[in-house]
């Protein structure tokens, strides 16, 4: 049986100044920036809704306008575009609008300024939007999943392994470019459970699965990214490690193809991926 709810809810985190981006992200948040005509934002939305979520979290960084402008992106129904385009016998381009503007329920919060540094804070910030009996999605919106929903493999993975405290994705990477990464030493190599992650080895990585932004957690997550990490920071893989110390947290390959967009080389690398596609 269940201990916690199938996920309905997703938080998606883009909680940094993005300083490698500068200028640009000046004005606009780093998931705004645009793959084609979409930003890397809806990319991660549209993953959530294949996989079935109802509710998403977008948290934004603190002390600037990216919560205004993922809520004008999310639901502002642009009246005058799709009149203009009407009246030019031009309604069919309003549709990719239209999409937007369907998406299930999208809030839009800042992550709280008092919170430490670290890729946890964003995470604690949305507390309030979890119920104490569902388990729920992470997604880091610097990373993106291509020709798969990596969120309806965690949802699936998770159903299948209901006493799990948590399942974490993996993607295996060749061995020159381990050193880049966190990555994942296996407790039980049978069940492909967690035992920890090792932060950009230098030698001797625990393997070649890479841990990257994909997590479907439980509840009690947010004890643990109470405890502050190293230097008073907040990070989830420190949560998680605790949590797998306690039981089970399940690491699933990913069935697509994880690439970052966090800086601006792996970025335009991830366009010419995602192109490839279309």
């Amino acid at each position: 049986m269940t201990k916690y709810k199938i996920p309905t809810k997703a938080i998606i985190t883009d909680a940094g100044f993005a300083s490698r981006f500068l200028p640009i992200t000046k004005t606009i948040p780093k998931a705004m920036i645009p793959m084609g005509a979409k930003p890397v934002m809806q990319l991660m939305v549209e993953e959530c809704v294949e996989a079935g979520i109802e509710e998403i979290i977008i948290v934004a960084t603190p002390g600037t306008m990216g919560k205004a402008i993922y809520e004008d992106y999310f639901h502002n129904s642009s009246e005058n575009v799709k009149k203009l385009l009407d009246k030019q016998g031009k309604s069919e381009r309003f549709e990719p609008v239209q999409k937007v503007l369907n998406f299930p329920k999208i809030t839009v919060i800042e992550q709280d300024a008092s919170l430490p540094y670290g890729n946890g804070s964003p995470i604690v910030s949305a507390r309030q939007f979890i119920n104490d009996d569902e388990a729920f999605l992470v997604i880091y919106s610097d990373d993106v999943v291509l020709e798969s929903s990596d969120a309806k493999t965690l949802i699936n993975a998770y159903k299948a392994n209901p006493e799990v405290k948590a399942v974490i994705m993996a993607q295996e990477m060749p061995d020159d470019v381990l050193s880049k990464y966190g990555i994942i030493a296996l407790k039980d190599k049978e069940k492909h459970t967690l035992s920890h992650i090792v932060e950009k080895p230098k030698k001797d990585a625990p393997s070649n699965l890479t841990s990257y932004g994909r997590y479907l957690l439980t509840p009690e997550i947010f004890d643990k990214l109470d405890e502050t990490g190293l230097d008073g920071e907040l990070w989830t893989v420190d949560g998680i490690t605790k949590l797998a110390e306690e039981g089970d947290v399940l690491v699933e390959k990913t069935q697509g193809k994880w690439t970052t967009t966090g800086d601006p080389k792996n970025y335009f690398e991830a366009c010419k991926e995602y192109f490839a596609l279309q």
